[in-house]
């Protein structure tokens, strides 16, 4: 049996660069070069494997492709879109990949019954509390849900946008600028990436 390969694209413009890993939904890293997110990747394996509940061996990272940020990129959400991103999805890559984001919501959620309501500031003093970060993902998933076709007026309760997310995902995405593969790594980027935040600003 071969070992496995996980392929993972960079994202770069000359300020910063994330890798993504294309068969893990939020397994992605940022940092000032291409070199210095692939390290942050690797240096994040035994995380993402608390994430998920499936085994997770990514066995050999391979560099597939470098695509072109722009200012989303800089400004810190990976936004490239790639010739993998227009092959629909088949069924088995449709529940293996939904089901692994709602890993990433499941412990974004045990995160934040565990953390404290006041979370450690940066070094000027910047940054959101718990309970902010939590409304911000919220509606970041809202918002989310809107650009793959599922419209959800505002107040929608969240387990309801969440629901709304994977039956319309599971469809597939109906916004050609957001395609079915880019909206899965998306949102399961944003919301593992503020589960660390919070877990890193907790202590």
């Amino acid at each position: 049996m071969s070992a496995p390969v996980t392929r993972v694209y960079i994202e770069e413009t000359s300020r910063s660069a994330f890798a993504v890993a294309l068969e893990w939904p939020g397994w992605c890293r940022r940092a000032k070069t291409a070199d210095l997110a692939v390290d942050s990747l690797m240096d994040y394996q035994d995380r993402y494997a608390d994430v998920v509940s499936s085994p997770f061996d990514p066995g050999t990272i391979k560099v597939v492709a470098t695509l072109t940020g722009n200012a989303t990129t800089d400004f810190g959400a990976p936004d490239a879109r790639g010739p993998w991103d227009v092959k629909p999805l088949t069924r088995a890559e449709a529940s293996r990949y939904l089901g692994l984001v709602e890993d990433c919501w499941r412990y974004f959620d045990q995160v934040v019954t565990t953390a404290p309501s006041a979370l450690r500031k940066g070094p000027r003093g910047g940054g959101r509390d718990r309970d902010a970060v939590v409304d911000h993902v919220r509606e970041a998933e809202r918002a989310y849900s809107s650009r793959t076709g599922a419209k959800l007026p505002p107040r929608t309760p969240w387990p309801e946008i969440r629901e709304a997310i994977i039956e319309q995902l599971s469809q597939g995405s109906t916004n050609p600028k957001w395609p079915t593969r880019y909206a899965i790594r998306r949102l399961a980027w944003h919301v593992t990436d503020h589960a660390w935040e919070i877990q890193d600003r907790s202590n």
